[in-house]
């Protein structure tokens, strides 16, 4: 599974790193940056509710190998 978080749509909230502080970080700018390029079979649920949670809808995931 891939993620990706849309630098334009992202507005800082965070509430991403409060489900999965493994995939997810605050980068100095005060926005979230993905941490690895793969997300561990393990933390795929927790992605996918991060996306689903993010206020500014600037998370998405792919099950896309690409």
């Amino acid at each position: 599974m891939k993620v990706r978080v849309d630098p334009g749509s992202c507005a800082g909230f965070g509430a991403c790193l409060g489900l999965c502080p493994k995939v997810f970080k605050l980068h100095d700018d005060g926005y979230t940056v993905v941490l690895v390029d793969e997300v561990p079979a393990e933390l795929e649920d927790a992605v996918r509710q991060a996306a689903g949670q993010c206020p500014a809808n600037a998370i998405s995931v792919s099950d896309d190998p690409r």
